[in-house]
């Protein structure tokens, strides 16, 4: 499936050496001014070639607009964006024509598998150059939820052995434009210089590392969540790992919560100055019963180090003879610096999702 979201929904296309990929966004509300400027920031933000510890790919990402819009304010029909790839080397994924030969890791060969062909010019579908239009639809989303002062930021917790430890206080401080003050997108200047340091310590040598990004969602509209299949954390979770190079998933306390007891990691009911009835410790990460309960979402999902390693390894080809293979290519040597924003627009889109559902109940 290329399609995300049941009423909110995107359909994202294109390959990663193709002529373009873009996203088709359908049920956008009308009449509203959708400031294209915002999304070509994110797209900015994304883009692959915007600092040394990334791939050298240097793609400027454009936004285009093709249909949906005039004078600036949405039709309400589907909107239609493409980004032109324009610095593809798709000679770098050539293999002998009498030899295909699937690189570890990748899904050369689940692609080969199951549709009995593959692109011959990078991942494909699977490359995380697909995620260009997550994050076109990401955008128009999160100027949905400005609508009502929700907000999606998310950065990068650690990367290799390097953990960033950061209180609840100072993580719902944290913003987007602070966030992108560090090249590696960890808000701390102690542990952004030790990633730093160690990426480009393994970029150097060929190889490659893993990370983690946490998310946090402020002032999430309270009831969001569709029982029992399509509850808010279950919909986080999909849409996260729908990301390439994700391999887990975790909210509110996460694993940590198998070393508590009930006692400790049960949420006592407050009311708060205000008069607002809340939680106390929020270890269940803003979700109850897979319902909002307006608490902050935190969330955190883990990346894998980078398969295409410039490194020889050993492979076989498609008559399962052994071979070894040196990947080519230009790749990054960590992935979570430029997950941040993919991450914050599958969030985005989760939620907008939501609210369109949640709204339609309350008009039956």
């Amino acid at each position: 499936m290329s399609s995300f979201g049941q009423l909110f929904k995107i359909t994202t296309f294109g390959e990663s050496h193709c002529d373009s990929v873009g996203v088709i966004v359908e049920n956008m509300i009308p009449k509203v001014q959708l400031d294209l400027v915002y999304i070509q920031k994110q797209l900015n933000r994304r883009r692959p070639g915007q600092s040394h510890i990334t791939t050298s790919r240097a793609e400027p990402d454009t936004l285009e607009l093709l249909s949906g819009m005039e004078r600036g304010m949405t039709l309400g029909t589907p909107l239609a964006f493409r980004v032109e790839n324009r610095d593809t080397r798709p000679g770098d994924y050539k293999f002998d024509e009498n030899e295909y030969l699937p690189r570890p890791s990748h899904a050369d060969m689940t692609y080969i598998w199951k549709y009995g062909i593959h692109s011959a010019s990078g991942g494909g579908r699977s490359s995380a150059r697909e995620t260009v239009g997550r994050v076109i639809g990401g955008s128009i989303a999160d100027q949905i939820l400005g609508n009502c002062n929700c907000r999606v930021v998310a950065f990068v917790s650690q990367v290799g052995n390097i953990r960033l430890n950061v209180s609840r206080k100072d993580m719902l401080a944290l913003t987007r434009d602070f966030i992108d003050t560090f090249v590696t997108r960890c808000p701390n200047g102690a542990a952004d210089k030790r990633i730093e340091s160690l990426i480009l310590k393994l970029k150097k040598k060929g190889d490659s590392v893993g990370g983690k990004v946490t998310c946090i969602v402020t002032a999430p509209p309270k009831g969001l969540g569709e029982p029992v299949f399509n509850k808010t954390e279950a919909l986080l979770a999909h849409a996260m790992l729908s990301i390439p190079a994700t391999k887990g998933f975790e909210i509110g306390s996460g694993f940590g919560c198998i070393q508590q007891t009930g006692s400790e990691h049960n949420d006592p009911w407050i009311t708060d100055n205000s008069g607002n009835i809340r939680t106390l410790t929020n270890n269940s990460g803003g979700t109850l019963g897979g319902i909002t309960n307006g608490e902050p979402i935190i969330f955190s999902v883990a990346f894998k180090p980078p398969a295409t390693i410039k490194m020889d390894q050993n492979t076989v080809n498609l008559k399962g003879e052994y071979r070894r293979i040196k990947a080519k290519g230009r790749h990054d040597p960590c992935v979570v610096a430029r997950a941040v924003p993919i991450v914050e627009a599958m969030a985005s889109l989760v939620l907008v999702d939501l609210i369109y559902q949640h709204r339609s109940r309350l008009t039956l």
